[in-house]
């Protein structure tokens, strides 16, 4: 048995010794968004340190805790926080929760993240619905061993974001009146903002906005068989749009300006998806 595959089973392992639940849809709070967790109906919480080999969220803003219950009749998991390839992981422990998911028999991923603006047209607090990606900055996480009991080793990538969700979170966004933008995200590594060279070029290939996460999670999902949708949480306008030095501290107090209708929109999604 592959040994990445072997943890993500001891991981399994690990938290049905605690929880029984089986949950249909998992999602991923990004940095600052991780008071949405207060709209589920709680079954039971885990913190990551509890879950045998689970890695360890660092970064201010993300807590470290998979939360159990129900969105409506939804029943989900959520990653309170999640673990970056900046940290010092090795890339397959940065997409293992995103396994460990897909093994506790969800079928569908929610991904969310905070990122900066590389559309000049995008403003702190907008919200952008993920279309595509541009993930080639970053290690690809399938690098290695096929896991086969996941999925195939050369996956199909076309079609990243599915589109039946994306419609699920246009409808909402349009009923709630929430403006959607969409558009390409692009991952890098980080942990250092990008220069406004970085950001011209990013442009150039077509990205709308950039951030440290959410792409090689998305390629490990489809990998191992989840239907994903993303949004992102505009936090800044990236270097070289704007004279104002980049910060982390900016990156959540828009999170937190853009709390409301993010909430809204995730909710309501995710009570609708089949």
């Amino acid at each position: 048995m592959d040994r990445v595959y072997e943890k993500v089973l001891r991981c399994r392992e690990s938290v049905r010794k605690k929880v029984d639940f089986t949950p249909k849809a998992g999602l991923v709070l990004g940095s600052g968004l991780g008071n949405f967790a207060e709209q589920i109906q709680v079954e039971a919480e885990l913190a990551y340190s509890e879950i045998e080999g689970f890695p360890v969220s660092t970064v201010p803003g993300h807590e470290g805790r998979l939360i159990f219950g129900h969105l409506g009749e939804m029943p989900i998991v959520c990653m309170k926080g999640r673990v970056h390839f900046y940290e010092g992981y090795d890339m397959t422990d940065v997409v293992l929760p995103v396994r460990l998911i897909r093994l506790l028999g969800a079928e569908i991923l929610f991904l969310t993240n905070a990122a900066g603006g590389v559309n000049p047209d995008f403003r702190a607090g907008d919200l952008m619905l993920i279309t595509d990606q541009i993930s080639c900055f970053v290690r690809n996480p399938l690098i290695g061993p096929n896991e086969e009991e996941l999925g195939t080793r050369f996956p199909d990538m076309s079609a990243i974001y599915d589109g039946g969700l994306n419609d699920v979170i246009r409808t909402v966004a349009g009923e709630q009146g929430i403006a959607l933008k969409e558009g390409v995200y692009v991952q890098l590594t980080g942990p250092s903002f990008e220069t406004p060279a970085e950001v011209r070029m990013l442009r150039a290939l077509g990205a709308d906005a950039v951030g440290m996460s959410t792409a090689v999670e998305a390629v490990a999902a489809r990998h191992a068989g989840l239907r994903v949708c993303g949004v992102s949480c505009i936090c800044n306008q990236a270097a070289g749009l704007t004279e104002n030095p980049l910060c982390h501290e900016e990156v959540q107090e828009a999170a937190d300006r853009a709390a409301l209708p993010f909430t809204k929109l995730v909710k309501e999604s995710i009570r609708r998806f089949r």
